[in-house]
């Protein structure tokens, strides 16, 4: 054991469930790393003060997705700082968490970790199925003493609007026919809908190969899906690509579905557009903002299904996210030794 390595240090960040200790990837890192010293946080830091503070004598910074953002002003502040791990992918041209620029010049090395995106599409499911048949709304008004009352009855939504709506021959619209797309098109075949993909040619033609129809433009896929779900990374690219316009296009009894990132959605598209009754429902796990201010307008809204970002927040997705990041950062550590 190196004196570098006994005097390594590393800051795992947010683990708002404190999860992480009794992962099995957790217990390997502890076994590949044992004079390390290893401090796992519970609470999110609420000011740049205080995160660099938490992270001054950190070697290494484990992240737990985007929870945390490390910009150019903390990273500039963390002179002993030489890795950052990514639970998860990092997009070379657009990382809203992390200034992939700012590490660069520090010398930081930044490791990713790998998810199978089964937890992601699951949680996305379970919104599609709650928000057609109004769960959320059921419970909160029988909670109440309201029997069978969804609440969504007349204030300005459609006549029936406020009872389920089963999936069962629907269109389930797919933008984004990646690892996710492709797992929640065979959960809309198991639930005997028609399948429409949008995204780049080669999506489509993969659409295609599966036997799902590839829509013939962007505006057919928002116009005929019943059910609309995004699946995209954040990049450059994607930033703001699903506009009011869109939104707009779909019907007053459609879903639209983002588990994937907020920022692939213009800035108050959506919110407007609810409003406005196209589409009728909106079922979200992600934000412009995290955490989610509790006094945020989508929250506020009887046609919109809200969940605190948990997509990826699951045990076996944590083991593939962890485990994959984990074993990254104990082979970087090695080469660093040579």
């Amino acid at each position: 054991m190196t004196a570098a390595e006994t005097a390594l240090k590393i800051v795992i960040l947010d683990d708002f469930q404190d999860t992480v200790r009794h992962l099995d990837a957790y217990k390997l890192l502890r076994e590949a790393l044992l004079q390390a010293e290893i401090d796992v946080c519970r609470d999110l830091p609420m000011s740049v003060d205080r995160l660099v503070e938490r992270l001054a004598n950190a070697d290494v910074v484990v992240l737990i997705r985007e929870r945390t953002q490390l910009t150019r002003e903390v990273i500039e502040r963390l002179p002993r700082l030489r890795v950052i791990v990514q639970t998860g992918r990092v997009a070379r041209d657009h990382t809203a968490h992390i200034d992939v620029a700012a590490c660069r010049e520090q010398g930081i090395a930044i490791l990713e970790g790998e998810s199978d995106g089964i937890s992601a599409a699951e949680l996305t499911w379970t919104l599609i199925l709650a928000a057609r048949r109004r769960l959320p709304q059921y419970l909160r008004h029988l909670e109440s003493g309201r029997w069978q009352q969804s609440g969504l009855e007349g204030g300005g939504f459609p006549s029936g609007f406020g009872i389920g709506v089963a999936l069962h021959g629907d269109t389930l619209g797919i933008w984004g026919y990646g690892r996710i797309g492709k797992i929640l098109a065979r959960y809309g075949v198991a639930f005997q809908m028609k399948i429409l993909v949008w995204g780049s040619e080669r999506s489509r033609q993969a659409a295609l190969a599966d036997g799902h129809a590839p829509a013939d433009s962007r505006q057919t896929l928002f116009e005929q899906s019943d059910v609309l779900s995004v699946n995209l990374r954040q990049s450059a690219s994607t930033l703001s690509v699903v506009t009011f316009e869109d939104l707009s296009r779909m019907k007053p009894s459609s879903l639209f579905v983002n588990t994937s990132r907020a920022g692939v959605v213009a800035p108050g598209a959506l919110l407007n557009a609810l409003k406005l009754g196209r589409p009728g429902m909106a079922a979200l796990d992600v934000y412009d903002e995290e955490p989610l201010s509790h006094d945020d307008p989508l929250l506020g809204m009887e046609n919109c299904v809200c969940s605190p970002h948990i997509g990826y927040v699951e045990k076996h997705s944590y083991e593939v996210l962890f485990g994959s990041a984990f074993e990254n950062l104990i082979a970087h550590l090695k080469q660093e030794r040579g």
